[in-house]
């Protein structure tokens, strides 16, 4: 897909690998909406950016914020063809530390940012996707999520955060059977720390 006059959603847009997703598309002539909860920073990025990008307020675990957003990004955009989940949170935390098993909640919170974000994302993005007009090649959009090495390789002190990007991983193959139909493709990348450290974003197409 030529990165050109694309409609895109980033989420974690307002910093780390979703600002520089969101800065490789603006220059590359995509429009971008900036999915994230910091506004300031996000308000910061789409004024520095210019008028083809925005920045919409989202909270990634909640069905009725992603829904809005998505909504707002189509209107004002015209459409939706790629959705870039980079949302996420790396705690870290030990099942069992000096002060006693993990609190539940710290995992379900990790697990619900990580995993169930992106999922949300995918299945609304997609569901506005399937009515696009599809390019000569037939393709009507792609969505790309954010996996780990940890997903593969987790460390003590990565529980939660490896649960959720081996589930991330997991959502991949489904959801790329499903929307094939439709002409959505659904990729996973699988970072690592020195990795991101030394990314070039150069590429003209995804």
């Amino acid at each position: 897909m030529n990165i050109k006059d694309c409609m895109a959603a980033v989420t974690g847009g307002a910093s780390g690998l979703g600002e520089a997703c969101v800065r490789m598309l603006s220059g590359a002539g995509a429009k971008v909406a900036v999915f994230d909860l910091q506004e300031d920073r996000g308000g910061k990025l789409a004024r520095e950016l210019g008028n083809n990008v925005v920045f919409i307020k989202t909270d990634v675990t909640s069905d009725e914020s992603t829904q809005a957003s998505v909504n707002k990004a189509v209107e004002l955009f015209g459409g939706l063809n790629v959705a870039i989940n980079c949302a996420g949170v790396g705690d870290p935390g030990k099942a069992v530390s000096k002060k006693g098993p993990m609190p539940l909640s710290f995992f379900n919170r990790v697990v619900q940012i990580n995993l169930v974000g992106t999922f949300n994302v995918a299945r609304l993005a997609a569901e506005k996707m399937i009515r696009n007009q599809p390019q000569d090649t037939g393709e009507r959009g792609v969505i790309i999520n954010t996996a780990s090495i940890a997903a593969f390789d987790g460390q003590i002190g990565q529980p939660a955060y490896s649960a959720s990007k081996a589930g991330v991983v997991g959502l991949t193959l489904p959801l790329a059977r499903e929307f094939a139909e439709y002409g959505i493709r659904v990729v996973t990348i699988a970072p690592k720390l020195r990795g991101l450290s030394r990314m070039k974003m150069k590429a003209k197409e995804i």
